[in-house]
């Protein structure tokens, strides 16, 4: 399992991600498909989760629905128009952080540091 430590800085993009594929999401079923596409190596707590959902959406970057599911509320985050914008700037910066990580962690031979 991946520590949440590693996990903090990429939270926001995952959940942007996520939410750019499915459409709309509740809280559980986010944390349930990272699980499934980690293969159980990314595990998000409530702790983590709702504080982003609720920042993300204080940023006008989601908007919520809720909706009555066997005599319960399930709250559904999507994108706003704002939301997409900044899910193609989060990816971006993602990937350069990963191919700049892949740089450090694995050193092409030859290249020295100064």
């Amino acid at each position: 399992m991946i520590s949440t430590d590693l996990i903090k800085g990429s939270l926001k993009t995952i959940v942007l991600k996520l939410l750019e594929e499915n459409g709309r999401m509740y809280g559980y079923e986010i944390t349930r498909k990272v699980e499934e596409l980690t293969e159980g190596k990314i595990k998000l707590t409530y702790g983590a989760l709702y504080p982003v959902l609720h920042k993300l959406e204080s940023e006008e970057v989601l908007v919520t629905e809720s909706e009555n599911f066997n005599n319960r509320i399930r709250i559904y985050y999507s994108l706003t128009p704002k939301g997409h914008s900044v899910v193609v700037e989060k990816l971006k910066e993602m990937k350069e952080f990963i191919e700049s990580l892949e740089k450090i962690v694995n050193p092409q031979p030859g290249l020295r540091y100064a």
